[in-house]
């Protein structure tokens, strides 16, 4: 594997451990819980799924970064690769919501989708397309007030199969609205068209992500000395839900230094046998969201004596350390199967399923 790749997937792994834990604390822990580690588990809410969809971007600018290469049938085979993949992961993401109404999948394929149609254009306009999405998003904010469909005391979104209630939560007011999530995934096609391999890139991009990254928690910090309004204070604290402009800068700023992070440990560590063995846990992100929603929330619920359906009403209360144990185990068997798996296939089963669908 490159060094750049094992980094790529290093940071997938991380993301898919965060992502254990955000779920399986929004199910089973308490969302007032004020106690340090409580406070400890709601750190990676917002930075997992934000990295992964930065991610998600640079594997498609990374399966397309021949650009010189490519003639006109190459980049029409390319796109139409790209939108078949994201018509699996819409239609596969819309069965999974009738398991999981907080699904990202379906969103991951309309990502792509405008994604395929920026691809092969100069890398300025990724950026561009980003500034875009956000602005739009904070236009919409002020013409549709943002619970509209929610049910914000049960977290459920009343009129989701409606037509108007899909394009709502689609690509306004849902988990991972379009709008202005796609922003995200131009980073990532930005950053998947770099050379990774200069040191000059990476300490650019980790230094443009803590500037970003501080400026927000500088915002933040000084903010608590002023006397501002409440509507002022939610806009600058806002976290996830609404993803307004100080938490999309944060969390892009966050993402880029993970990334490069990772992407220079990868360096030094490519050949260790765990090292490939999280490549790989990575390379199955696919596999690993639907299984921890599926398995893992299941075999925790019958920990506790209930089924799915009483796991869902929200009244479970488990403490923050056993979630994060319990995050950490199933993360080691998800990284353990991986490594099992990948010593017969290359991809993992999900994976597998979608690449002979779409080819």
């Amino acid at each position: 594997m490159k060094k750049r790749i094992i980094g790529f997937d290093l940071a997938r792994a991380y993301a898919i451990f965060g992502m254990f834990i955000v779920n399986f604390n929004m199910v089973f822990g308490s969302h007032d819980d004020s106690s340090l580690l409580g406070k400890f588990l709601v750190l990676f809410s917002g930075h997992s799924s934000t990295v992964f969809v930065i991610l998600a971007g640079m594997g498609v600018a990374l399966m397309t970064n021949r650009l010189p290469e490519y003639t006109p049938e190459d980049r029409k085979r390319l796109r139409y690769t790209i939108l078949k993949r994201a018509a699996f992961l819409f239609i596969f993401g819309m069965l999974f919501c009738l398991w999981w109404p907080a699904d990202i999948l379906h969103l991951y394929g309309g990502y792509m989708s405008i994604g395929a149609l920026l691809v092969f254009m100069d890398k300025k306009y990724y950026l561009i397309a980003a500034a875009i999405v956000m602005v739009i998003f904070h236009l919409l904010l002020l013409m549709i007030p943002f619970e509209t469909g929610w049910d914000l005391v049960t977290l459920e979104y009343s009129d989701f199969w409606t037509i108007s209630g899909f394009i709502r939560n689609t690509f306004y007011n849902g988990w991972n609205p379009i709008f202005p999530w796609f922003a995200y995934f131009a980073i990532g096609l930005y950053l998947g068209r770099l050379d990774w391999n200069l040191k000059q890139t990476q300490k650019k991009i980790f230094i443009t992500g803590l500037i970003l990254y501080l400026l927000v928690e500088g915002i933040r910090y000084g903010s608590s000395f002023m006397n501002l309004s409440t509507e002022t204070r939610e806009f600058i604290y806002a976290d996830y839900i609404p993803p307004v402009l100080p938490f999309l800068l944060n969390t892009i700023g966050f993402g880029m230094m993970l990334i490069t992070g990772f992407m220079v440990i990868s360096q030094y560590i490519s050949e260790k046998s765990w090292a490939i063995d999280l490549a790989r846990t990575g390379q199955m992100t696919l596999t690993h969201y639907v299984s921890h929603l599926s398995i893992g929330l299941i075999v925790l619920a019958l920990f506790q004596g209930k089924n799915y359906s009483e796991v869902m009403d929200g009244k479970n209360m488990l403490e923050p350390l056993y979630i994060l144990l319990y995050s950490v185990v199933f993360f080691l068997l998800s990284m353990y199967f991986s490594k099992i798996w990948g010593k017969k296939f290359k991809q993992g089963p999900l994976e597998m399923l979608m690449r002979k669908i779409t080819g």
